[in-house]
């Protein structure tokens, strides 16, 4: 059997597509199920985070494994298997294993060195565990991530290469600011009590924020957030809970708003927002368009040539013939003779409102490389510049959308005197985040486990068969000392002890040297041939073997992730 991942993350897929795809709790519960009763796999466990959606599996097979999985997670996502499949990545064996032990360390966060996936893996081996998925491979791969995960954590300064993802967002909403700064004196609404919200919460309290909102559709959970949030030493804040029905009139008063939920549907509408805006600062919430026509200008007439294959007649205003709207909507043919005749420089080059070229050979270049886009996807739309936007107001309210699925509608992004930071914002904003140094002794790490861990398993896989051949040579000498006491019945008991002691020692000694190298041969890359290879030498029963791998598993203590 060998592991094997399949799965997308904020590296491979778009927000819009991650947030199609995301997992709620009974999905994945289901996932797990339908993958264990799947052909290829006896072991799966799900690793569903606001940033990637995973799963592991072991499996016999490992084209049947992918095609198996890769539908498995198409079908709990509710994304098709044609639209879900280029945003899928597939690691198997040690790649799996390094996959994820860099995933363990914060390498592969959208946040690098953030901290907060080791609590999200230990919540996924303890679902695993719960439903009885995941066996021996995956047991030991989950653990040891987790022990790896504190290594790299505690002996390197990875920590200071990256935060968790709510610093990250506060960051973002201060607008690269001082946190504390900005937070001082804040009021905050948090809505929602996992873990994600409650790091929110506690981080929001040691800012300086003078009074924190729970909401939570369970009331329980957010007023338990909050008189911890109260009761904590480390901060001087003043925290109370609400129920979700209490949120638009807490939104009208909240100047800082975290929302984490595991809602299927918008918590925050752009509606809601915008009368929130209107009801804090009493002026209706201005919405900006995203894009802003040119205004036409008065008809120039475009200069005449018989060679340009323009209808000049017909030709946008207020752009040269040699611009882009100009040649907008052309198929290939004709903008390689426009940027032929472009190239021979008789027309008049007046330069347009907000055109950067202005030499013939410039709108040459441009309308050359517009003619291979047209050749590769059929015909260029229609592209008009827009007019410069005014600057936005100052932010009034600040939202914090770490849900995934989304919990903000992303038109907030467009309402004046609102701050709007989501799973996508912060993508963009982490995508230029610079390395630490410590980085590179991070993957040294997560090298070194890898080996360690592929060494250990293939010397895991060949002991059943080390086992079963000992218990075969075991029985072979009981055989024969049966059959010599039988032949030899005047022998006393001391004599039949050392021949017995005899024989085993002859054996022991035969079997040590060739048990011990095999064991070494096998941990190496590849060894896994050699316990094959020992079972049709030895003429092995398979079922002796596997009944060797089963003891172990039942007598082996499964211990639940620290």
């Amino acid at each position: 059997m060998s592991l094997l991942v399949v799965g997308l993350s904020h590296r491979s897929a778009p927000v819009s597509v991650l947030e199609r795809a995301a997992l709620n709790a009974d999905a994945q519960t289901k996932l797990l199920h339908d993958t264990v009763a799947a052909e290829p796999a006896t072991e799966a466990a799900v690793l569903a985070t606001c940033n990637r959606i995973e799963l592991y599996a072991d499996v016999d097979k490992f084209h049947a494994g992918v095609a198996e999985l890769s539908t498995l997670l198409a079908q709990h996502s509710g994304v098709g298997l044609e639209e879900l499949t280029p945003y899928l990545y597939v690691h198997y064996e040690d790649r799996a294993v390094h996959h994820f032990f860099s995933v363990a360390c914060g390498l592969d966060s959208m946040v690098v060195g953030e901290g907060q996936i080791l609590g999200q893996i230990k919540d996924s081996l303890a679902r695993a565990q719960d439903l009885h998925t995941a066996g021996k491979l995956l047991n030991d791969l989950f653990q040891q991530a987790l022990r790896v995960g504190k290594r790299a954590h505690s002996e390197t300064g990875i920590d200071r290469a990256g935060q968790s993802l709510v610093t990250f967002g506060l960051e973002q909403l201060a607008a690269g600011g001082d946190v504390q700064r900005w937070a001082a004196g804040r009021r905050a609404l948090v809505i929602g009590a996992g873990s994600m919200s409650s790091l929110a919460a506690a981080t929001l309290a040691r800012a300086g924020v003078a009074e924190i909102v729970v909401a939570n559709r369970t009331f329980d959970r957010a007023e338990r957030l909050a008189g911890i949030l109260q009761e904590a030493d480390d901060n001087a804040v003043t925290a109370r809970a609400v129920r979700m029905n209490a949120v638009p009139d807490e939104l009208t008063r909240a100047d800082v708003v975290v929302s984490c939920t595991g809602a299927t549907g918008l918590v925050l509408t752009a509606e809601s927002v915008a009368q929130a805006v209107e009801g804090r600062t009493g002026q209706p919430a201005v919405t900006e368009p995203a894009v802003t026509a040119v205004k036409p200008e008065a008809p120039q007439p475009a200069a005449a040539d018989e060679n340009c294959p323009l209808d000049l007649a017909a030709a946008q205003p207020g752009f040269s013939v040699l611009g882009e709207a100009a040649v907008a909507g052309m198929d290939a043919a004709t903008l390689e003779q426009h940027a032929t005749w472009a190239a021979g420089g008789t027309t008049d080059r007046r330069p347009a409102s907000g055109r950067t070229t202005e030499t013939p050979e410039a709108d040459a270049e441009l309308i050359t490389a517009l003619a291979a886009t047209a050749a590769t996807v059929g015909r260029i739309p229609e592209r008009r510049r827009p007019e410069p936007v005014a600057e936005r107001p100052a932010p009034v309210v600040f939202l914090l959308d770490l849900a995934m699925p989304r919990d903000i509608d992303a038109a907030v992004h467009r309402l004046a005197g609102v701050r709007l930071v989501d799973i996508e914002s912060l993508a963009e904003a982490s995508a230029d985040a610079p390395m630490a140094a410590d980085v590179d002794q991070v993957r040294r790490i997560v090298s070194d486990e890898v080996a360690a861990f592929g060494a250990a398993m293939r010397a895991a896989h060949i002991t059943p068969t080390v086992v079963a051949l000992r218990t075969m040579a075991a029985d072979v000498v009981a055989a024969e000392i049966a059959r010599l006491h039988g032949r030899l019945p005047d022998l006393d008991d001391r004599q039949r002890g050392e021949i017995r002691q005899a024989v085993h020692r002859v054996v022991d000694k035969l079997l040590h040297a060739p048990t011990v190298r095999i064991k070494q041969l096998a941990a190496e890359p590849g060894g896994t041939g050699y316990a094959d290879a020992l079972r049709t030498l030895f003429d092995l029963d398979p079922e002796t073997v596997a009944s060797v791998s089963r003891a172990e598993d039942s007598t082996e203590t499964k211990d639940r992730p620290a």
